[in-house]
């Protein structure tokens, strides 16, 4: 499960995707700096692990990760092939998930591909093109299934009918997230991996002045996205990348009390772009390790178990749950076993985000 960087050129993307991966994706002002496209695993911030090794004293911790691609900017007519469009298109469409960097702040030694400040208009940009890539895409299938349909086939006939809405709904300029579907037409339209319906979260990059509360660009790029439904956040990719360079912890500490910030943005984004892939966490917690483990929300306990090893949930038996504000309570699993909150829990279970868990398995 990955995230794609996604924007015009010279808006921050590689910036941010260097603060986030501490990869040193090449970072210049010109457009298409970033040819091919840069991939980190980028560790998820998260207290809960931190607060486990406190109570563990384990030999090593392990975090969850979530993988990151800078995809090369896009320009206008992508969707023709013009610039870098088929390549980023590609790139895009082996994403799970798309942050898309806007530009909310002046500078003149920065050029903008377009001449001017406008987020919205660089966002209609994009989405046009990844639009017109998802009717290619679409009137190719759609072709197949009309050629189905003439057998008579009432399931083709049905499918050339939801198609043919779908292309309405595209031409009106509208991506394919805000389709409305059943579930049983929602498999169908996933199947075909369209490209405007990958979640979205869209990243207000500002400046320093305007890394604590945002600023005018910011507001407009909300109310845009509150119409379709869509995730905003901001963050100063300069300053970000600033921060990124100190060297210990204390200094970091010190240059976001001076911006009046509780933690870094990137840690924020990271946060915010786990839980676009619809993605949680559960933990392991013994002497040897402490270890966040990924899995998709609405994963059962076997399920979970395969994440470790395949054989885990080929031969699950059980697995012995404690949620982790009683594992904060108590202050060790012994003492949660004593006070009766430790659960066995089978093969139905849906393993809630931070449940700290031990499986039984028998192969």
């Amino acid at each position: 499960m990955k995230c794609g960087i996604v924007g015009l050129p010279n808006v921050g993307k590689s910036t941010l995707f260097n603060c986030l991966s501490n990869a040193k994706a090449q970072s210049a002002n010109y457009p298409f700096c970033t040819i091919e496209p840069n991939m980190g695993m980028v560790n998820v911030p998260d207290e809960r692990l931190d607060k486990l090794e406190e109570l563990v004293s384990p030999e090593r911790v392990v975090p969850a990760t979530v993988e990151i691609v800078d995809i090369a900017g896009l320009v206008k007519g992508a969707s023709k092939g013009e610039g870098l469009g088929n390549q980023f298109l590609g790139n895009i469409r082996e994403c799970n998930a798309i942050l898309h960097v806007l530009r909310c702040f002046e500078n003149e030694n920065i050029t903008h591909v377009d001449g001017s400040i406008d987020p919205i208009r660089d966002k209609e940009t994009i989405d046009t093109e990844l639009q017109l890539k998802d009717l290619d895409t679409l009137e190719k299938r759609l072709d197949k299934h009309r050629k189905a349909a003439r057998t008579g086939n009432k399931e083709e006939v049905k499918n050339v009918e939801l198609l043919e809405a779908l292309k309405g709904h595209l031409e009106s300029g509208q991506s394919v997230r805000g389709f409305e579907r059943s579930e049983e037409q929602d498999d169908l339209i996933a199947e075909i991996q369209f490209l405007t319906d990958k979640p979205v979260l869209y990243v207000c990059n500002v400046d320093e002045s305007s890394a604590k509360n945002g600023n005018s660009w910011v507001d407009k790029v909300r109310e845009m996205a509150a119409a379709e439904n869509a995730e905003v956040m901001h963050l100063a990719a300069g300053t970000e990348a600033d921060i990124a360079e100190l060297e210990s912890y204390e200094e970091r500490r010190m240059f976001l009390d001076d911006l009046e910030l509780e933690e870094a943005g990137v840690n924020r984004l990271v946060r915010r772009a786990y839980a676009l892939l619809k993605l949680q966490t559960y933990f392991t917690a013994g002497v040897k390790e402490v270890r966040a483990w990924t899995i998709k929300t609405g994963f059962t306990a076997p399920q979970a178990a395969g994440v470790i090893h395949t054989d885990f949930e080929k031969g699950f038996i059980r697995a012995e749950v404690i949620k982790y504000e009683d594992y904060l309570q108590y202050g060790s699993e012994a003492a949660v076993r004593d006070a009766g909150k430790l659960s066995v829990e089978g093969k139905e279970y849906i393993v809630q985000d931070g449940d700290v868990m031990h499986f039984r398995f028998n192969v």
